[in-house]
């Protein structure tokens, strides 16, 4: 009888489940839910405002998410509870979210429901830049080792600026709370009752080392007195290896889900750490770019080295034995969609419609004609701010060498065309600073459905691309650790051998576009460098003259 393993996978928008053949990696189907609460970047369900840069969701949404995947993979398969193996889960990070000792979210609590910092503060909450500013500042004047391996800086998209902003502008949330808790964390504890911490948040996003440990209690002290023993009292778990067992599945989660109590559960990881083995990267020198909303960058290494810029070099973070080094675009899918949700005329999509074509195909089948360079435009990638390798979520997006005969198509292709020397400048940063980046895979939805897009990477970074097999790329990889688990595999490397998955497709540079992509990439990192390192900071001036306009500042 054949055996199965369930992959969950925590995205922005949506949350979804594969069930997995662990014998053969067949896929056997998958469900999706979209989170009824989306993201909350504006007001609370109650209607309760929110102020600027700030992105929460809501918590019952992941639970739906396994009370609606998990029942529905399994009868649509047919396959019984008894024949799943294991359980993996991913997530987006760092999105974190406080609860009680139990586990319950303060948000569902009836004290807490107006109050936004009751909720889960998603990976692109940025409301909490400032106190990243003055981590790094505290740091730099403290000699702080730690800052070298996250490139000199920590993003307000990570744990500690979160914690540390509930600190200061909720105390009432930072008191009540038992923990704060990462959501890659939170979903195994709700299916097992055991609370664990994983090492790729916790390495990634938490600061925490192998060898090391958290920064001091001194360190926590100087940002804030009451951060002294936040490691004790708001993290209060040890550390768990990738790989491991949380624990089973309990009764609870049983009813919820219809697997068998029992059934092993794998700690939590990160939705783009976790697609590794899913494209069969078994070793060092082979970077895999996540290409959805975001795009985040994933590589291993032997050895540490220090890569100003990146997100983060974390000892056995990706896969056991390795470095595992992360950078990354804060805008890739969501730069496109911005564009075509507010910039193209009505006639483009009336000739779409006459052309029986969504929009997204008819915009590519009119940018894939034009020839490099054609346009005249070059473009940062910044709409979103800048992860790596700048690490600044202060800088906003720049389109140079319009004129009045630009047509939309153009900007879109010089849209798609940025955050391809974005990837780039990335790559370079790696190779230049001792981690080579021999080879280049691509996972993710833009990854399966663009191939203009793969094909303007690949002559753009000049290197072959190749591509999941998989269009679930990070529930796959739940799944093959849910089946290392299980007891399926020794370990994940064994498991990615069987069950990860490559296309045939491979994107090759073609040498005439890389030759004209290298003179448009001198002037994208010229512009890079006179923007984004201080020579001219317009954009954050502009930043808070937009502040001030809305009485924020």
């Amino acid at each position: 009888m054949a055996k199965y393993s369930i992959g969950v996978d925590y995205g922005s928008l949506s949350g979804r489940a594969v069930l997995v053949n662990v014998e053969t990696g067949e896929e056997i189907c998958s469900s999706v839910l979209e989170y009824p609460h989306a993201v909350m970047s504006e007001t609370l369900p109650d209607g309760t405002p929110l102020g600027v840069d700030w992105a929460l969701q809501h918590p019952q949404d992941y639970l739906d998410v396994l009370s609606h995947t998990i029942p529905d993979v399994l009868k649509q398969s047919g396959v019984s509870p008894d024949d799943v193996v294991g359980v993996g889960i991913d997530f987006t990070a760092c999105t974190a979210l406080p609860v009680t000792k139990d586990g319950t979210p303060l948000c569902f609590l009836d004290e807490f429901k107006s109050n936004p910092h009751a909720y889960v503060k998603m990976w692109k909450h940025h409301a909490a830049q400032k106190y990243a500013n003055m981590l790094n500042a505290k740091a730099e004047e403290m000699g702080e080792t730690f800052l070298a391996r996250y490139g000199g800086k920590i993003s307000s998209e990570w744990y500690v600026p979160k914690i540390w902003q509930i600190c200061e502008e909720a105390p009432e949330v930072y008191d009540t709370m038992a923990y704060f808790v990462e959501a890659a964390d939170w979903i195994p504890w709700m299916l097992t009752g055991n609370y664990t911490r994983n090492s790729c948040t916790a390495g990634y996003k938490a600061m925490w080392s192998k060898k090391e440990g958290y920064p001091s209690k001194e360190f926590f002290k100087a940002l804030n007195p009451k951060l002294e023993n936040m490691v004790d009292e708001k993290i209060g778990c040890p550390v768990t290896p990738l790989g491991s067992k949380a624990g089973e599945i309990n009764e609870k989660a049983a009813a919820m889900t219809g697997l068998k109590v029992g059934t092993a559960v794998a700690v939590g990881n990160v939705d783009a750490h976790v697609c590794v083995p899913a494209v069969k990267i078994d070793g060092p020198g082979k970077m895999l770019a996540i290409m959805g909303t975001s795009t985040c960058h994933i590589l291993m290494g032997t050895e540490e080295k220090i890569a100003p810029g990146m997100c983060g070099v974390v000892e056995d973070g990706v896969m056991p034995g390795y470095f595992g080094y992360e950078a990354g675009q804060s805008c890739c899918g969501d730069h496109f969609a911005w564009f075509i949700n507010n910039c193209l005329p009505k006639d483009y999509y009336d000739a779409a419609e006459a052309a029986g074509m969504n929009i997204h195909k008819f915009l590519r089948s009119k940018a894939e004609k034009l020839k490099v360079g054609e346009s005249g435009l070059v473009a940062l990638d910044w709409w979103n701010g800048n992860r790596s390798v700048l690490v600044d979520v202060d800088l906003t997006g720049m389109i140079l060498g319009m004129t009045l005969l630009t047509k939309p198509e153009e900007i879109y292709r010089a849209l798609i065309e940025a955050t391809a020397y974005g990837t780039r400048k990335i790559i370079e940063n790696f190779e230049q600073h001792g981690v080579p980046v021999d080879e280049f895979y691509a996972s993710g939805g833009i990854s399966q459905k663009d191939p203009m897009t793969m094909q303007i990477y690949a002559d753009v970074i000049k290197k072959p691309i190749k591509i999941a097999g998989s269009t679930q790329g990070p529930a796959l990889g739940s799944a093959i650790f849910g089946a290392v688990a299980g007891g399926a595999f020794k370990d994940c490397f064994e498991g990615a051998r069987v069950m990860g998955n490559l296309k045939d497709t491979v994107y090759t540079p073609i040498p005439e576009n890389s030759a004209v992509y290298d003179k448009l990439y001198a002037e994208y990192e010229k512009l890079h460098d006179y923007f984004g390192r201080g020579e001219n900071d317009v954009m954050k001036r502009l930043k808070k003259i937009k502040l001030e306009a809305k009485g924020l500042a």
